[in-house]
């Protein structure tokens, strides 16, 4: 029976969303969902739901089994010929606070602190060891395995995997599938949707969207460039910084602007406050959505226990189409996150972790040759893929200076702090982590 391994199925919602993408898949149905997590209550929650949804959408045709703490998830792992990965280590008390609050104290402001910045490479610090954990057991019990990661920081943890582990990975986020409906919604051009084509490609949270073409094979650009414009002269709407991307780079970019605020050195600065409400930019954005969230799961946590049968429509999370293209050997396309071996941006090294488009049937996924990116999108690529590389190397050796290094490289913090402050910051935090953080010396 194909196994599919669920490590952080405590995220109950993103776990219904892929597991629910599984049950509506008859190729996938008779399988065998290994549910595993360290947080007893928020598993059995999930088994509930999960239970519930089986019932409803494939008659109960898969066999669902929960696996708790560190010592059950190697039998988790045995045997799987998929694992979805959706961990959050540290949770959003302690860690999440304090990748804001100890930075804040030195001057630093962030949004989302997910992906880069100094709350990005804290991330990547602390999520890397576990993951290192992971693929010791992948390797022994499911070696043929292809590990899904939906765990932010994409880029860093991604290209850990694949450089320094023996387990097959493929980064997987959201943005991309939505970029051009998004970009074409925002500018009142939803007309131009149907049958329009696009080619994405960069990196993860900044990948670019390249080409656009309407169903006829006209280039959208031109009018998207004009109407960008337009309306980031009226001001006043979420999306300000990527259409100053557009404006000043020529090109939109696949994650949002409250992402992309943080990810380099031009829209939060010290030096110049009024850029903050002049770009919209949420400052401490994802503390408040964490707040948010645990409060809307209790409630929806309690709506769907209550519910014996729940249904679920597939959606276009690219989890279940992998799994499937690769059980019936049917080709399917999807922006996946994988090592730039051999190149296939010719503007980045090979130890990169890039985002592109790929092909997946029955042999595994094959990234697209892109090319040579215009120069301007490749250096602001490249700001982001220093930082992530040094943070790989510091979590490969284990060593205090190799992290500073990397903050050093980081293009927010590098704008706003000495590299005193910065040595300063990074000891506070690594001390404030405490076991999160006890391996690097």
């Amino acid at each position: 029976m194909l196994k599919i391994t669920f490590l952080g199925a405590g995220s109950t919602v993103f776990a219904r969303n892929v597991l629910g993408d599984v049950m509506c898949t008859p190729a996938l149905w008779e399988c065998e969902i290994a549910l595993y997590d360290i947080d007893a209550v928020r598993l059995e929650e999930s088994y509930r739901i999960l239970s519930a949804m089986n019932t409803a959408v494939n008659q109960g045709k898969a066999l669902i089994r929960t696996y708790l703490g560190p010592e059950n998830r190697k039998e988790a792992l045995r045997g799987a010929r998929f694992v979805v990965n959706a961990i959050q280590v540290g949770g959003y008390e302690p860690c999440t606070v304090l990748d804001f609050e100890i930075p804040k104290k030195y001057g630093l402001r962030q949004t989302i602190a997910d992906t880069l910045g100094i709350g990005g490479i804290m991330r990547a610090l602390r999520t890397i060891p576990v993951m290192e954990d992971f693929a010791r057991d992948m390797e022994e019990v499911c070696p043929d395995a292809l590990l899904l990661n939906y765990t932010n920081p994409m880029a860093m943890l991604t290209g850990y995997m694949l450089r320094y582990t023996g387990v097959k990975t493929v980064g997987l986020c959201h943005s991309v599938q939505v970029c051009t409906s998004t970009l074409l919604k925002e500018l009142d051009m939803e007309d131009r949707l149907p049958g329009a084509r696009d080619f994405i490609a960069g990196i993860n949270h900044m990948a670019w969207l390249l080409r656009i073409t309407d169903r006829e094979g006209n280039d959208l650009y031109p009018e998207i460039r004009r109407r960008a414009r337009e309306k980031n002269a009226q001001g006043g709407h979420p999306d300000m910084v990527r259409f100053d991307y557009i404006d000043k780079l020529g090109y939109y970019c696949t994650e949002s602007s409250e992402h992309n605020a943080e990810y380099n050195c031009f829209y939060i600065k010290s030096r110049y406050p009024e850029l903050i409400e002049r770009f919209q930019i949420p400052l401490d954005e994802y503390p408040r959505r964490c707040v948010n969230q645990i409060a809307e799961w209790k409630e929806q946590s309690r709506n769907l226990l209550s519910q014996a049968e729940l249904n679920h429509t597939r959606s276009r999370e690219y989890a279940s189409h992998i799994m499937e293209a690769i059980v019936t050997d049917t080709p399917y396309r999807i922006g996946g996150n994988v090592l730039n071996t051999g190149h296939i941006i010719e503007d980045f090294p090979q130890q990169a972790c890039v985002e592109v488009p790929c092909l997946v049937d029955g042999a595994g996924i094959h990234p697209t040759y892109v090319g040579s990116l215009p120069p301007v999108l490749a250096a602001m690529n490249m700001t982001n893929i220093n930082c992530q590389l040094l943070t790989i190397e510091a979590a490969r050796t284990r060593k205090r200076e190799d992290i500073l290094r990397a903050v050093m490289l980081e293009p927010h913090t590098a704008a706003e702090l000495s590299i005193d402050d910065m040595a300063k910051m990074v000891e506070e935090l690594l001390e404030a982590h405490g076991d999160y953080m006890k391996m690097y010396r």
